[in-house]
């Protein structure tokens, strides 16, 4: 739905969004135009930036936006001088810009500032808080969009290769793995893939590198010496500096021998997500999807549980967040077209830690395209 007929259908004037791009993405959707300062979105049908005097050169060279405007054409320092403080003016500011634009009932999502709310609707404006039509929007990537993810996918396999090719060359001493004579530590593991990302334009932040029974805990980072015949879970999920979108991809390795349990879970997990993945097309419901993993899980002998066993979902849609809608697990998500989304079962279990893969596909017309090409290979 387009936001013209989003405000049509909610019988409201405008749509508002007030935020920083940095870390909203439905701000940095809607604008294109990144900025660490919040400034404001009014959509009444067409679409108007307003952004601070000193930011307005830049969003002119950078929103998609057409019709941008400052602050000082609504005298906020006139304002800042009768009110005496910053928030109240800013409000009164864009009471003025609603009022200007013939608007009476405003939409504005979730996160809009109570303050804001409370500042507007004593000046007569009628506020509807309502789930972001511009996070619907995004749900349907563009080919440039999917291209975009991706880029950045290509950067976070060839940083994986790189990972990997040092564990596989490490010595094992003691069970432990050794380079260059010292520990191979999950800290220098995690270095190298920052290290390449940043070379290819990406940057990530918590990416994982688990070894061993602490691998259980899909979350844990990971730390430490990495042990030889243990699993090694990497899970990396970068965004692209430039477009911003992201990326995320997991694999499990061992180095030496790996014990018959994480064998038998590895080859579980790959048969579930290739269930998952066959499974994927326009119209069928996230939670059929997750459903049918459990039951692959259930067929292999393991179990999904609150603790172990199988303990998360099947995977979630990426693109400007990390985490985006629609999902695959309990919630009855009906998959689209232009959906992107990991598929990522696995299985955790204390006594021996964790496997988990992650590739992420791309909603077709008759299926789904893998986006990732990277090998699924449990020893290296």
């Amino acid at each position: 739905m387009e936001l013209k007929e989003f405000l049509i259908q909610n019988k409201v004037d405008a749509f508002l969004m007030h935020s920083d791009s940095t870390c909203n993405a439905d701000m940095y959707y809607a604008t294109h135009f990144l900025a660490g300062d919040a400034f404001t979105y009014l959509n009444t049908g067409k679409e108007i930036l307003l952004v601070s005097s000193m930011e307005k050169g830049r969003a002119e060279k950078e929103s998609l936006l057409q019709d941008i405007r400052s602050t000082s054409d609504y005298k906020l320092k006139e304002k800042l001088k009768e009110y005496k403080e910053g928030q109240k003016a800013y409000c009164m500011m864009l009471a003025c810009l609603i009022k200007e634009e013939g608007c009476n009932s405003i939409a504005v999502p979730r996160n809009f500032p109570l303050f804001y709310a409370q500042s507007l609707s004593s000046e007569g404006i009628h506020l509807n808080c309502i789930e972001s039509p511009i996070t619907k929007l995004r749900e349907k990537k563009t080919s440039d969009e999917i291209q975009a993810i991706s880029t950045a996918q290509r950067a976070c396999e060839q940083a994986v290769a790189l990972a990997l090719d040092v564990i596989s060359k490490a010595h094992i001493q003691d069970d432990e793995l050794i380079k260059a004579g010292k520990p191979l530590t999950a800290e220098n593991i995690r270095a190298i893939i920052h290290h390449s990302l940043l070379d290819n334009g990406c940057e990530a932040d918590d990416t994982i590198v688990a070894c061993g029974p602490g691998s259980a805990d899909p979350h844990w980072r990971g730390s430490g010496v990495l042990k030889a015949h243990q699993p090694i879970v990497l899970d990396v999920f970068p965004r692209h500096t430039f477009h911003r979108y992201y990326c995320d991809m997991s694999r499990t390795v061992v180095r030496g021998e790996p014990g018959q349990k994480i064998i038998e879970m590895h080859e579980a997990v790959l048969a579930a997500q290739e269930v998952a993945i066959n499974m994927i097309r326009p119209g069928i419901m996230g939670n059929e999807v997750h459903q049918a993993v459990c039951d692959s899980f259930n067929d292999a002998g393991f179990e999904a549980g609150d603790e172990e066993g199988f303990i998360h979902s099947t995977g979630h849609s990426v693109g400007l967040d990390i985490h985006e809608k629609p999902g695959l697990g309990l919630q009855e998500d009906i998959l689209e077209e232009g959906n992107v989304i990991t598929v990522e079962p696995g299985l955790y279990y204390r006594d021996v830690g964790g496997v988990r893969i992650e590739d992420m596909v791309v909603v077709t017309a008759s299926g789904c395209k893998n986006l990732t090409i990277f090998d699924k290979n449990l020893q290296v």
